[in-house]
């Protein structure tokens, strides 16, 4: 009989070639020099010259994660709502867009937002001037919310679809109204899918670079942009893996923060 611990072992290999391996990389490259390759600290002490772009970085990428949440919340409730035939329907049309490649879906917003995009020239041809609908920062978040959104709804959905509707039945026997049910029963039970979401809206936002060159200017520059720079066209490898190090324990960090504030509450009941 195979013992059980062996099956595992795929998923370890795997493990360390693709994630173990390459973070020892990172680590290698980010405490050495890029000319001897002797131990250094001078690329960690360069980063904090980057540290306004990290705050930046961070700061949009919460605002895009939390617009996620408003927006992708009462869709997956909806979802979860609907009979199940309906619900197929609206999970293959919530997904339909990820079928669509990344860069094609940034570039269709390109089409509409530019100077002389579509809704632009819809608004010329009003006898109104051109909106800047591109190249700062709301169209940045735009971008984001719109190709990470579907990374909301699903993991919403899926929580949401496993309240027992008998606590909702409790609740309201008790003397609960629909805010209070929602706020005493439902979010806090749908709190694994928002804290899910969360992390699957906050990780890619925060390290986004195509979004920012193609729907943001030389002022709306993450933290992304920066170490694609260093890979590519300054090439300084070490620097780049500095930014890769000190972006994915800030990651780690506001990761961190969010799962202990969710951890610290109770579901409340009525």
């Amino acid at each position: 009989m195979i013992h059980t611990k062996r099956l595992a072992t795929p998923y370890i290999v795997w493990m360390v070639l693709f994630t173990v391996v390459p973070l020892g990389i990172v680590f290698y490259y980010a405490f050495t020099d890029s000319i001897t390759g002797q131990f250094t600290l001078e690329n960690i002490v360069r980063i904090q010259s980057y540290m306004p772009i990290f705050i930046k970085s961070i700061w949009l990428a919460l605002i895009s994660t939390l617009v996620c949440l408003i927006i992708g919340y009462p869709v997956a409730y909806y979802i979860a709502q609907c009979p199940p035939s309906r619900q197929r329907l609206l999970y293959l049309l919530v997904m339909l867009p990820m079928c669509i490649s990344f860069l094609l879906r940034t570039m269709a917003w390109v089409s509409l937002l530019d100077d002389t995009g579509i809704i632009n020239r819809f608004i010329q041809a009003m006898g109104m001037k051109p909106l800047p609908l591109i190249r700062n920062n709301g169209a940045v978040v735009l971008g984001m919310v719109y190709n990470y959104l579907p990374y909301m709804i699903l993991p919403l959905y899926s929580v949401i679809l496993k309240i027992d509707s008998r606590l909702i039945e409790a609740a309201q026997d008790l003397g609960c109204n629909s805010p209070q049910v929602f706020t005493k029963v439902i979010f806090p039970l749908s709190m694994p899918g928002v804290i899910s979401g969360f992390t699957m809206v906050f990780v890619p936002a925060v390290s986004t670079f195509y979004i920012s060159q193609k729907l943001g200017s030389s002022g709306t520059t993450l933290i992304g942009d920066v170490i694609e720079s260093q890979f590519k066209a300054a090439y300084n490898p070490n620097l780049g893996a500095a930014l890769s190090l000190i972006l994915m324990v800030l990651v780690f960090i506001c990761i961190g923060i969010t799962r202990r504030v969710s951890g610290t509450e109770e579901v409340a009941m009525p």
